[in-house]
């Protein structure tokens, strides 16, 4: 829980994993009394730092992630804020809805993150973000008090007015912080789609209502802890038609999203040549890339909607026949069935894990990678923000969200080098000069953090900035709510991952890990995206998918090796019994090595430890036994069935269990009476039957024998 996607590891003082509303209270009742910071946690996916700190952290992921209620005649359901978005869709599909907001880490994002974060995607520009979507809030307050916060008629505002409880007094002071700074809040706040840094004071004004909870939303777990959500849910696509436009030059593909705006489409979403060059090395997801033509520098994937296919379809021709008439792209690829399409998502969602892959020292780092600004001005922003970068001599991953002019550039930069440190700096200052200068937001959906939370009172003015730190300290008097997020916050360039100080041990390792560029550089490839945490699909990650605990993650135990190879825990632990522990139930399946888009190979990290791990404390019975299977297979299999009525005694039983830890309530497979190669052999097609084409039959050592 040190870590999350973002650049950042701070230790937390302990983690607590509630499992309901009594559990957050008691939680953070302790925290206040203590004067301990408390941190609620979804996914741990945030880019910003948002989820880390030195604090309680609450994990709202095992336990509290249900859907309470939903009510499709008013377009609204109640769920816990551990829900992850891709399930909750799942749970709203058979009845015609879904949850609009859709972040690219759908798979493992929790509603809860996404309302501390404000969270948006791809289909922004129709459903916006996830303030448009909140209703209700029941929250605990940072003195432990309960609350649910929504919009107020006349009366019930108020009786909010009175009284002495800390709710009343923070609806008294969120009045009075809205009516000193209206005319600022109007001035200073972006009139852009998307801007989620700082605090929501724009929705008081310009929204005319006065509902706290959208103060919460986007507040990142710095006001109140988030218990459980009232979210509007809106009706599911009919049908959907995709197309992939390709441009030779990377501005070119931001010139014709005004172009693609007049054609109605549902989304409009930009990946560059250094995401589709990684893709390609990538495993699976570079099988997907069926939908490429030549070498395009750009790639803008275009989404539309209708209520039959013929009508989505109609919209994908149109906007083709209108770039075709203006020479815009040089290739459309149409992708209108579903697999076609969900392969060509599954790749523009996979950007964020992809850009990781880059060889070398320099990665690129997510600290600019969230700014927006007016669409119609996102070809000559893209042009400065490019010429930045290159001044500054270095380069970047383009991808994001062409529709709502919010970009997700990330610049290529080596945390471990002091000058590197500086030029990451060097490029924040320009870079939110730029911003400024364009009427735009440093963030559009990624949120503030420890990356720009420093940034806020250079982007709202230093009266807004106060406004501020008086809602922070309306409605945390105590200061444990996420200190350090939004406003009071360290430097950008304190708390990184890596920096100048990071080390790691030499270890002589047994396997070569020369491609990686080493043992320790083959555990760093994890950045944290937690791609690992999802349980819809594939197969990654089969112990987290059961035991839905960050420890049995890939994420959670590249952290662990990382630390033990870092030094930052003691110098034993690398093979002491708890990373054991940490690595015991990892099956070695390589579901992490195919799924993870940095192709992060847990099972061979596995096998470097194991060995090390059996050179310091011997080698178990249980271990060697296995390691001999094929052996004590052949046996088996030569004694059968003898051999099955032995292994299935109740005293056979519990010694197995005893020996090699296999439970004795678990029912073995019988022994075969010959080996399977041997009964293939003898079972031969006959001369002259058809051959279909040849297949491959891959027959392990337990396949042989039983």
């Amino acid at each position: 829980y040190s870590t999350d996607a973002s650049m950042y590891q701070i230790e937390p003082i302990g983690v607590v994993i509630p499992r309901h509303m009594g559990d957050v209270v008691a939680t953070v009742d302790t925290a206040r009394r203590n004067q301990v910071p408390v941190l609620p946690r979804g996914g741990g996916t945030s880019l910003a730092g948002q989820t880390v700190g030195h604090a309680v952290v609450m994990d709202f992921s095992k336990y509290m992630n249900q859907v309470l209620e939903v009510n499709t005649e008013q377009g609204w359901a109640r769920v816990q804020p551990g829900v992850i978005q891709d399930e909750f869709n799942a749970y709203l599909r058979p009845l015609g809805f879904l949850f609009g907001p859709d972040t690219s880490t759908s798979n493992r994002a929790t509603i809860g993150g996404m309302t501390g974060n404000n969270s948006a995607g791809s289909h922004s520009i129709v459903y916006g973000k996830t303030i448009d979507h909140v209703l209700e809030l029941s929250v605990v307050l940072s003195d432990a008090s309960t609350t649910v916060l929504k919009a107020l008629d006349k009366a019930e505002l108020e009786g909010k007015f009175a009284g002495g409880a800390l709710e009343n007094r923070i609806y008294r002071d969120m009045k009075r912080i809205v009516e000193a700074n209206r005319d600022e809040i109007q001035k200073r706040y972006p009139t852009i789609q998307r801007r989620v840094s700082g605090y929501n004071l724009d929705a008081f004004v310009r929204n005319g209502e006065f509902d706290l909870a959208k103060m919460v939303v986007g507040s990142e777990g710095s006001l109140a802890v988030v218990t459980e959500a009232k979210v509007r849910i809106v009706p599911r696509p009919k049908a959907t038609a995709v197309c992939v436009v390709h441009f030779d030059e990377l501005v070119a593909s931001t010139e014709a999203s005004e172009e693609i705006l007049g054609c109605d489409p549902y989304a409009i979403e930009m990946v560059d040549r250094m995401v589709l060059t990684l893709t390609r090395g990538a495993g699976e997801l570079g099988r997907l890339m069926t939908f490429i033509e030549g070498d395009p520098e750009a790639l803008l994937v275009t989404e539309f909607r209708g209520d039959t296919p013929a009508e989505a379809q109609a919209k994908a021709e149109r906007m083709i026949e209108r770039l075709k008439a203006r020479g815009m792209g040089y290739a459309y690829v149409r992708a209108y069935a579903p697999p076609e399409q969900a392969s060509v998502w599954r790749v523009r969602k996979a950007g964020l894990g992809l850009l990781m892959r880059v060889e070398g020292e320099r990665k690129p780092i997510a600290f600019v990678e969230d700014t927006a600004v007016d669409p119609l001005k996102l070809p000559e922003f893209l042009r400065r923000f490019k010429k930045i970068i290159d001044n500054h001599g270095t380069s970047a991953g383009y991808y994001g969200h062409v529709s709502v002019g919010c970009l997700h550039i990330r610049p290529l930069v080596n945390l471990k080098e002091a000058k590197e440190i500086e030029l990451m700096t060097s490029i924040t200052k320009e870079i939110s000069d730029l911003v400024l200068e364009f009427g735009g937001a440093m963030s559009g959906e990624h949120g503030d953090g420890l990356a720009r939370s420093h940034l806020n009172r250079k982007l709202f003015g230093p009266q807004l900035y106060r406004a501020f730190q008086d809602i922070k300290l309306a409605f945390d008097p105590f200061n444990i709510m996420n200190p350090g997020k939004i406003v009071n916050a360290p430097p950008m360039t304190e708390n990184l991952r890596y920096g100048t100080e990071y080390r790691t041990i030499e270890l002589k390792t047994h396997f070569s890990f020369e491609k990686e560029g080493g043992f320790a550089s083959a555990v760093e490839r994890c950045i944290g995206v937690g791609e690992c945490r999802k349980k819809l699909d594939g197969t990654m990650c089969p112990s987290y998918m059961v035991t839905l605990e960050e420890e049995h993650s890939t994420r959670g135990r590249a952290n662990a090796l990382r630390e033990a190879l870092s030094g930052r825990l003691p110098k034993d632990e690398l093979t002491n019994p708890r990373m054991y522990e940490v690595l015991d139930l990892c099956l070695e399946c390589k579901g992490c090595k195919a799924e993870c888009p940095i192709n992060v190979d847990m099972a061979k990290l596995k096998y470097e430890f194991l060995a090390h791990y059996y050179e310091a404390h011997g080698m178990p019975l249980r271990a060697r036994l296995f390691a001999n299977i094929e052996r004590l297979n052949q046996v088996g299999c030569a004694l059968a069935p003898l051999s099955t009525t032995i292994a299935d005694l109740g005293i056979s039983r519990w010694l197995l269990e005893k020996i090699a830890g296999v439970d004795r309530r678990r029912s073995l497979p019988p022994f075969a009476r010959f080996p399977f190669d041997r009964w293939f052999r003898q079972h031969v097609p006959a001369t002259g039957t058809r051959s279909k084409g040849t297949a491959i039959l891959i027959h392990d050592t337990f396949m042989t024998y039983t």
